[in-house]
């Protein structure tokens, strides 16, 4: 069975915060030639936008045990048991443990990997950027078929008995974001709607719901009028039967985007980096990760630097850099909302 650990949530503002002002104990010297957007804990002197192996060999990792993230766009515990078949391929291929680290927030998944805790995650698409910069890590790997990157289409869903037939009738309405470094959640609606007569923060103020499964939930509901949301997560929602499609309806779709990446932690030793790339390809899913993950079946080769061009791009453009300091700001967000969240939590009954 695979062992579940989690950071005490209490516990994930204060560790954040230090996690920013140590990172890990080796950082990379004055000598570095060139960083660009990454920390001055890491170095990017070949100029692929993300971290450099150390060069120094007493710096490279190699844990006995492996630790596994997914992003938490919904409950963590589904993907507990949705990646165990290949948490399990990754134990017998690499011959090491595996463990599964059920993340709470983005921030938190980003923090486990720059302090170290984090070897192995899959990032959601606009926190990837973060994870880059800020955390070391190195995407290479995203969900595919043997016609190479499926991605997502960004989605403008309503209530299917709405009045809302085009994103401009939203003006004025309950529109839910997702959290501020969210792709498809909040980021390319800024860049997207205006020109379709929907301006964000003009037209209507965005709810941050916390995630594109409470998006789609709260219009289902009626919490909220609209929600943009990422296509893959509102079709495993719909196939699962925790929405239901029927009361839906879809009055925007974009262009695709490439889906979350998976990424190594940049300082592990380089044969074990090679190892666990190679574990990855060779490893196509089993009939029940084909059905969650809308009919991918193995893990295809991705550069960030190419593959997430769009992605930076959007990002730029709504003024929302991967840097430190909007970094900052995006975990003092999700901590404040996972404090709130905690407040609201209803007590546990008396033993």
């Amino acid at each position: 069975m695979t062992k579940r650990f989690t950071l005490p949530r209490a516990a994930l503002p204060a560790a954040i915060i230090a996690c920013l002002m140590t990172g890990p104990a080796h950082a990379q010297s004055d000598s570095c030639k060139n960083r660009g957007q990454l920390d001055t804990l890491y170095c990017d002197e070949n100029r692929d936008l993300v971290a450099d192996t150390p060069k120094d060999p007493k710096q490279w990792r190699d844990p006995a045990t492996l630790v596994f993230a997914y992003t938490p766009v919904e409950d963590p515990a589904v993907y507990a048991n949705a990646f165990k078949p290949f948490t399990d391929h990754l134990t017998s291929c690499t011959g090491k443990r595996v463990v599964y680290y059920p993340v709470q927030s983005n921030s938190a998944e980003i923090e486990a990997m720059r302090s170290g805790r984090l070897h192995i995650a899959g990032f959601s698409t606009g926190p990837t950027g973060f994870a880059v910069n800020m955390a070391g890590a190195v995407p290479f790997a995203t969900k595919g078929t043997d016609k190479g990157v499926q991605g997502y289409h960004l989605l403008a869903v309503v209530k299917k008995d709405s009045p809302f037939q085009k994103l401009a009738d939203l003006k004025g309405k309950r529109v839910a974001h997702t959290s501020p470094s969210s792709n498809s959640g909040n980021l390319a609606p800024r860049v997207l709607f205006p020109p379709l007569g929907l301006t964000p923060d003009t037209d209507y103020k965005p709810l941050m719901s916390g995630g594109h499964d409470k998006s789609a939930l709260g219009v289902q509901s009626g919490d909220y009028d609209m929600a943009p949301v990422a296509s893959d997560v509102y079709e495993r929602m719909v196939g699962r039967g925790t929405i239901k499609g029927a009361d839906m309806r879809v009055i925007y779709k974009s262009l695709i985007f490439p889906t979350s990446s998976f990424a190594l932690a940049h300082d592990l030793k380089p044969d074990l980096f090679k190892k666990i790339k190679e574990c990855f390809f060779n490893f196509r899913f089993p009939p029940s990760m084909v059905k969650e993950f809308n009919g991918d079946d193995r893990f295809v080769e991705i550069t960030y630097k190419d593959t997430w061009a769009v992605v930076r791009d959007v990002a730029e453009k709504t003024g929302t850099p991967y840097n430190k300091a909007a970094y900052e700001a995006e975990a003092k967000r999700e901590a404040e909302a996972l404090a709130k969240k905690q407040q609201q939590a209803p007590a546990p009954p008396k033993q």
